[in-house]
């Protein structure tokens, strides 16, 4: 077996790559910095790992990486690859905030599309976004990042509708944890307001989801809980308490 990680040289991208490992899967690692992508190779001497550094806010460069890869016979598409940004959306840098959408959107809609493709031809294949629980909310003061899960949501779900109305055995499955304890509040230049769970239980949570064919994995009882507890509340409550919630992660 054989798949293909974006992101994959820390956080949950890292620590998904090596709940694979164990699960016996040869790996190929994406994410921008070479030496990272290595000190993860090294430590995942039990199976074969293919490492390829490029930058995916680059449209060339997400097909540059299907063409690569697409006759090795991929099992598990994972995408990951992503990052936020903190703040008013009439104060974020508008060069920062595309960027993002590159690589958080049209990256994964680009390999989810090209690699789709392929597995419904051989009628096998796995297909992980790695999304968000900001996926399912408004989100002031990180309105960009919060739209960009968002598509990716609508998306995935979307197309595992229609690969069961064509009964494919191609499955694809968006991961929706909360707040994580990765490098991507340093990124995004915030604190969590709730205790983070940590990546490591994050993938595994994810790869027991693959492994039962699940739409949407949430992570964490409390996560799960307030999404549904969230039905109940009117649009116009919710975004004060979200503004209220993101308001105390500003660093």
């Amino acid at each position: 077996m054989l798949a293909l990680v974006t992101g994959a040289s820390s956080g949950i991208g890292r620590d998904i790559a090596r709940e694979l490992a164990k699960k016996g899967y040869d790996l190929i690692i994406v994410a921008r910095t070479k030496e990272n992508l290595d000190k993860v190779k090294e430590e995942l001497s039990n199976v074969k790992v293919i490492v390829i550094p490029t930058d995916l806010s680059k449209e060339e460069n997400c097909k540059a990486l299907y063409e690569k890869v697409k006759d090795m016979n991929i099992d598990l598409l994972v995408n990951n690859a992503g990052f936020g940004v903190y703040g008013n959306f009439f104060e974020t840098n508008l060069d920062r905030e595309l960027e993002m959408i590159k690589v958080n959107d049209v990256a994964y809609h680009i390999l989810t599309k090209l690699f789709l493709k392929d597995f419904v031809k051989r009628d096998k294949g796995q297909i992980l976004n790695v999304c968000s629980s900001a996926a399912f909310y408004t989100g002031p003061r990180m309105a960009t990042y919060y739209s960009t899960k968002n598509y990716i949501y609508c998306l995935t779900v979307s197309i595992y509708e229609e690969l069961r109305k064509a009964k494919s055995n191609v499955k694809i499955s968006a991961l929706c944890p909360g707040p994580v304890d990765t490098n991507f509040n340093n990124v995004a230049n915030v604190k969590f307001a709730a205790k983070p769970l940590s990546s490591e239980y994050v993938a595994k949570v994810a790869i027991k989801g693959l492994e039962k064919n699940k739409m949407l994995i949430i992570p964490g009882f409390s996560m799960r809980l307030n999404k549904f507890l969230c039905r109940f509340i009117s649009e116009k409550m919710l975004l004060k308490i979200a503004y209220k919630a993101q308001s105390r992660k500003s660093k």
